[in-house]
């Protein structure tokens, strides 16, 4: 009890310094003093700075590594990510994960959506050849078959029994042992028999040995689960990896930022197994490259076109055959609307209703080719709406095609409004909650005359004295996957096992790649701040030094010292408030006699205001 009194005196700490931890839109963020933005940071505050806010946060060795390198050449090396020499570990962590690399189409076919796996139940379409696939969708179908009440005497009878594979001693030791000693059961077991023993583990045995099993046979137990929640689980781990592994840090920052910026919902429909080929061909490429092709990329994307309803949006006098009869199909009005108030102009950027309905119709035809299927996308000149449109004061002509949306997107991409709504949320992003506005009209200004050159207006925001200034310091809240990860990459854990660290986001309030919203996930710090997540975010510091988070392994070694200063300046890199010592020094001495302090101690550091700000 006294220890989360304790806790509860820090996260006072942190609303304090926060502001009042209500909820806040992008627009009515507290107003800061402006004045602080022409106040210079020391030399290692710059540092420190721009490491916090341009990574997801400093390693052990970072901070000096940066300041041997130079901090203006270490930006330029990240302003240039393809020419800087990535993490080989993290190439080796992603290895495993095959949704992040093959096509929309590959992705339906080898883990079956739920119509698929009806297909297969009344035999429209045939069982998959691979053993454990084969495996999963039986289970299925057989599920399936018994709702319908279906004779599923079609199903092989062929599974194999545990009892026959493993030992009573084995299988106790899979169900209750430590995590060494089902590692140790997992490596006996002969490699030709590993698949019979996935295939005839229960449902929760499987879930059980996760943590212990190699990457490999992890997979194939999540494939045997539920199919389909392998891709999700493929993202959430990449996504993790990249941010703990990469030496691209500002790339995977800006992957972020931009998959937020252009949100769609995972959890929508075909979006299941589209979103993996949407995040690798639409947004990844164009992190620092123009915003126009970026703009394109989104617009064409299977996963944008069914999240936001495009794929099915037709010119009003247009039908398509439904089952048996013809179908009305009509404008749909959805993207238009979230292409100018959330992708380009912003709410205030000066577009009416009637610009929204016009933009639809030049969208009419830019659809998807058996969406379910994992099709792609395809002009479909037939339900298109070949009429003149007006579009923020532009006409375009009648008889136009797919160029009409081109035209559109042209148009949005120039505008003044998009220039200053890109450039503020990035600035929301990497500078503070309510940036400056000067500073803004130099990055629009830098936007107008490059042509949306994403690097040019980063550059031009990082060279700034608004960014370098005691108004950004430790002026912004992280988000949940940021503190996480900044967490997991100053304690120099060891992650086995990212997937884990997504099912904690999930209980902060942020799981990944599962905003149903087209907002997207905030940029403000306030969005974040409440006491339920502060005492999550506690409770995770506790675990995570204490490895009680599974296949997430710390070295207790590195934190030899209990003195809370020293401590402070290893995980902060700076030295902790007043507040915060003392909160620590009561904390300590009202607890029993510890054997690792320096634990505890690291954990209410990680928990601390200081920690959570960047």
């Amino acid at each position: 009890m006294r220890k989360f009194l304790a806790v509860a005196i820090v996260f006072a700490f942190v609303t304090g310094a926060s502001g009042s931890g209500t909820k806040a839109s992008e627009n009515a963020a507290p107003k800061p003093d402006y004045k602080a933005f022409d106040k210079k940071l020391s030399d290692d505050d710059k540092l420190r700075h721009a490491l916090e806010r341009l990574t997801f946060g400093p390693r052990p060795g970072d901070l000096e590594a940066v300041r041997k390198m130079g901090l203006r050449k270490w930006i330029d090396q990240q302003l240039h990510p393809e020419h800087m020499e990535e993490n080989p570990e993290l190439a080796r962590r992603l290895e495993p994960l095959e949704t992040l690399r093959i096509s929309e189409t590959e992705t339906a076919r080898n883990y079956p959506n739920p119509i698929l796996i009806r297909s297969i139940a009344a035999g429209r379409a045939p069982m998959p050849d691979d053993p454990v696939t084969k495996a999963a969708v039986e289970r299925l179908v057989a599920r399936v078959r018994s709702k319908k009440g279906t004779n599923g005497a079609a199903l092989s009878n062929d599974t194999p029994d545990l009892n026959t594979l493993l030992t009573r001693e084995q299988i106790r030791a899979l169900r209750m042992g430590t995590l060494d000693e089902k590692r140790a059961v997992l490596a006996s077991i002969p490699e030709d028999q590993m698949e019979d023993v996935a295939i005839a583990m229960p449902v929760g045995l499987r879930f059980q040995v996760m943590p212990a099993a190699r990457p490999e046979l992890r997979r194939k137990l999540m494939l045997l689960n539920a199919p389909q929640q392998l891709i999700a689980f493929d993202l959430a781990e990449g996504k993790l990896y990249r941010a703990i592994l990469s030496n691209r840090q500002l790339a995977e920052q800006l992957d972020d930022f931009w998959f937020n910026h252009f949100n769609v919902f995972l959890d929508k429909g075909a979006d299941r197994f589209l979103v993996p080929t949407y995040e690798r061909e639409a947004i990844r490429p164009h992190v620092l490259g123009h915003f126009r092709e970026l703009l394109e990329a989104t617009a064409t994307s299977p996963a944008m076109l069914f999240y936001l309803d495009n794929w099915q949006s037709a010119a009003p006098d247009t039908t398509r055959r439904g089952k048996g009869k013809q179908a009305a199909r009509g404008l749909n009005e959805n993207y238009a609307r979230e292409l100018m108030e959330l992708h380009t102009l912003g709410v205030d950027g000066g577009y009416t209703q009637k610009d929204v309905t016009e933009v639809a119709r030049c969208f009419t035809g830019w659809t998807i080719r058996a969406p379910r299927d994992g099709g792609g996308f395809f002009f479909n000149e037939k339900i298109h709406d070949k009429g003149e449109k007006v579009v923020l004061g532009v006409t375009i002509p009648a008889g136009g095609g797919k160029e009409d949306g081109e035209k559109v997107l042209d148009i949005l991409a120039k505008h003044p409004s998009t220039a200053r709504f890109i450039s503020r949320k990035l600035a929301q992003r990497f500078v503070a909650d309510n940036p400056p506005p000067k500073l803004v009209e130099k990055m629009a200004k830098t936007f107008h005359q490059s042509n949306g050159d994403i690097r040019a207006v980063m550059a031009t925001m990082l060279g700034s004295k608004e960014f370098f200034s005691q108004g950004a310091y430790q002026a912004k809240v992280k988000s949940p996957f940021e503190m996480i990860v900044s967490a997991v990459r100053v304690t120099g854990a060891d992650v086995d096992y990212a997937f884990p660290l997504a099912n904690r986001l999930n209980q902060l309030g942020q799981p990944l790649y599962r905003k149903l919203e087209p907002t997207g996930y905030s940029n403000l710090g306030s969005e974040w701040v409440n006491s339920s997540a502060l005492l999550a975010r506690m409770n995770f510091a506790l675990d995570l030094v204490q490895n009680k988070v599974p296949g997430i392994k710390i070295d207790a070694t590195q934190f030899p010292s209990a003195d809370a200063r020293v401590l402070a300046r290893q995980l902060l890199l700076k030295d902790a408030s007043p507040e915060t010592l003392a909160v620590i020094d009561k904390q300590q001495s009202s607890e029993p006699k510890q054997n690792a302090p320096s634990l505890s101690i690291a954990a209410l550091l990680l928990g601390s205001p200081e920690f959570q700000r960047r």
